[in-house]
Parts: structure tokens; C-alpha cells; sequence
């Protein structure tokens, strides 16, 4: 008896000259066509970031300290899953570049938050402009619509991913697709090279 479970489906190829019905060769299930966005994602934003601290996790840090209420440095390794004695070297970094500052919570000595400086803020405006021109070139094979309705439905299957998962770590995704230079949340890579071990903070 034939098998009823339907096959993958094949796109086109769009690269310019090529026959759009033509087989393209490529295995486009959800895991080849996720790492393949994410590899140029992360190639693009971290050429675009490369002057800001420790890249697109720099700027993810530097996003999610500014509006509101700053965030304990524990809860924020927490939201970006970001491992904490990692998180501690981060913010040495980003706090030596005048980006963000530590402060004692009044309420408990032992406990730090995270805030932007008003220059963190204003680095933030410029850099956030470069985040969503870099998201527009790797999308650009997509017409407008497309690309606003991929950005939806992406955030909804993340977050989703997330509620239902908290412990998942997007990092290792990260790691996976783009090899040995992305950086890791445990013994990460510094600036010279050398990979560092934890080393913690109460917060």
C-alpha cells in the first residue's frame, strides 16, 4: 500500500538566472531553513555590532536594561539565559565602554541591578537603527509583507518555545549553526583569546 504521508516541500530557486522550476537541490525542512537564516543572521549582526561590546549579546543586554525598572543582575542572566559568571565578565565589559552601571538595591546590599547610562541609551538608538537594517538584508529576499509576517510568527513559536521549555537555551542553537565562534555561556572567549571559567558574583 503507497505511503499517504506527504513529501517535503521544495522551493524555487530565486537566485538570479536560475530556472524558478527547477528542483533546488536543498532539503528545505524547518531545521536546514532555520540555521540556514540564522548563520547569515548572526555572520550580518555581528559585523554590524562589531564595535559594540561582545557583539549581538551586547546589544541584547544593553536592550533589556533600559526601559523600566533595571533588572537585578541575576534575573537578567536569567531572561537571557545567559550563564551568570558569564554575565559578570559581560557587564565588566559593557560598564568599562560607559554602556551600562551596577548599583547596590537599597533594599538588600547583596543584590545588584543593571541600568543604562544615558550614554548606554544613546549608543542603544544608534546601534537598534543597524539591528533592524541588517534584519531587513537578510530578509531581503522577502517582499515587506512576507517579512513582517516571518518576524510574527517567529516571535510567537519562540515564545511559545519558551513558555513551554524555560530551561531551553537559544545560545546552544546558536553554537550548533554557527560553529566555534559564537560565544559560549560557559567558558566563553575573551577578547584574546584565552577561554575564561566561571568566576561568580552574588546578585
Amino acid at each position: 500500500m503507497a505511503s499517504t504521508t506527504p513529501e517535503p516541500a521544495r522551493l524555487p530557486d530565486t537566485r538570479p538566472g536560475a530556472d524558478p522550476g527547477a528542483d533546488p537541490g536543498a532539503d528545505t525542512n524547518l531545521g536546514w531553513s532555520l540555521a540556514v537564516v540564522l548563520r547569515r543572521w548572526h555572520e550580518r549582526m555581528e559585523s554590524a555590532l562589531s564595535d559594540l561590546p561582545h557583539g549581538s549579546r551586547g546589544y541584547h543586554v544593553l536592550a533589556a536594561v533600559s526601559p523600566g525598572e533595571p533588572p537585578t543582575q541575576a534575573a537578567l542572566a536569567e531572561r537571557l539565559l545567559i550563564d551568570r559568571s558569564v554575565m559578570t565578565y559581560l557587564l565588566d565589559d559593557l560598564e568599562k565602554a560607559g554602556l551600562v552601571r551596577r548599583r547596590i538595591d537599597p533594599g538588600d546590599r547583596r543584590v545588584r541591578r543593571v541600568c543604562a547610562t544615558e550614554h548606554g541609551r544613546e549608543v542603544l538608538a544608534v546601534v537598534r537603527e543597524r539591528v533592524e537594517h541588517t534584519e531587513e538584508q537578510v530578509l531581503a529576499g522577502l517582499d515587506a509583507p512576507t517579512r513582517e509576517l516571518f518576524r510574527h510568527i517567529a516571535q510567537r513559536a519562540a515564545v511559545a518555545i519558551q513558555e513551554a521549555s524555560p530551561a531551553t537555551d537559544p545560545c546552544a542553537a546558536v553554537r550548533q549553526v554557527v560553529g566555534d565562534g559564537a560565544e559560549g555561556p560557559v567558558g566563553t572567549a575573551n577578547r584574546g583569546g584565552r577561554r575564561r571559567t566561571g568566576r561568580g558574583t552574588r546578585n
